[in-house]
């Protein structure tokens, strides 16, 4: 049974003539009658008198129009509020970034930005899990059409981003800092650069992550080189930091992440400011996305960024 039969039936009951029916119904006089006849097949019953002038509804066509004006008016009901939703995915914003940068941006700054000026923005719940280049086919590929993630000259993969295609706003900087646990006094359990003799355990990132290759030239340029001996490996900041809160080793993570640890001595700095690493933080998008919203959301954050209003990381 069609959804349209049922259309033909609630028809053919209000003229109560098949010729007339089929004009309102745009169809041929022969297709509404076997339409109709499918339809009292399918019940097993007459729904029709065909006998009678004008032409009326049997008992059952009686009992028939009722569910099929019920059922017509819910499907068409749910057909509208399905276009509202599939218009509504169609404008919104799907949003991609790091753990870190959800954390410190996405929540505190960006949703409510948008929110402010009524664009609809959603996160791409996969994208906290992605790695690195992960995030910039996503964006290529159309997964996503805002993606925040921290930029250093060294990320190979982000040099994909540089083509004409795409463009970036520089949201703000950061920097990464050296951290570990602290003894049952308050003092770093370890201390850049380490004793060639008794190296420092380290929590490192993957080779698929955006911190790994800024860390290892840091690491590289040192005058005197740091003893370390890696433990453990991490695509997100978020998991190097708990475990070097537990005490496995010092490693590098972004200072929003760690300010407040460090502000009551639950971490602190493993190293001077010679150690620490600059970043920045950049947004990027396609040129060419047609969406209305990002267009508007873009100029909302260019001229809120020209005017120097750079948002303060959220330390949560």
């Amino acid at each position: 049974m069609e959804l349209r039969w049922l259309d033909d039936f609630i028809a053919l009951a209000k003229t109560r003539h098949f010729s007339r029916a089929a004009d309102d119904r745009n169809v041929t006089q022969p297709t509404l009658s076997r339409r109709i006849k499918l339809l009292e097949d399918e019940m097993g019953v007459t729904l029709i008198d065909r006998n009678s002038l004008p032409l009326s509804l049997t008992p059952a066509g009686e009992v028939f129009l009722a569910g099929a004006e019920q059922i017509s008016r819910i499907a068409r009901e749910t057909k509208a509020r399905c276009g509202e939703i599939r218009e509504q995915e169609a404008n919104r914003l799907i949003f991609a970034t790091t753990q870190t940068l959800y954390l410190s941006l996405y929540k505190s700054w960006l949703l409510p930005l948008s929110a402010e000026h009524g664009i609809d923005i959603d996160l791409n719940l996969k994208s906290t899990a992605w790695v690195g280049t992960d995030f910039v086919s996503a964006l290529a590929q159309g997964e996503c059409d805002l993606m925040l993630c921290f930029w250093h000259p060294t990320i190979d993969f982000i040099h994909a981003l540089d083509d004409e295609r795409y463009e970036h706003l520089v949201i703000g900087n950061e920097q990464l800092v050296p951290v570990t646990a602290v003894d049952e006094d308050g003092k770093p359990l370890h201390q850049l650069p380490g004793d060639r003799k008794d190296p420092l355990p380290y929590i490192g990132y993957n080779d698929r992550s955006f911190l790994r290759p800024v860390i290892q030239q840091m690491l590289s340029q040192q005058l005197e080189q740091p003893q370390l001996i890696t433990m453990n490996e991490n695509v997100h900041s978020v998991s190097v930091k708990a475990m070097i809160k537990e005490g496995f080793g010092l490693g590098w993570v972004p200072q929003r992440l760690v300010a407040d640890n460090l502000k009551y001595n639950r971490l602190a700095l493993a190293g001077g400011e010679q150690w620490n690493i600059p970043l920045q933080i950049r947004l990027y998008r396609l040129r060419n996305n047609p969406n209305s919203q990002l267009l508007a959301l873009w100029t909302v954050l260019a001229d809120t960024l020209s005017q120097g209003q750079i948002p303060a990381l959220s330390t949560e």
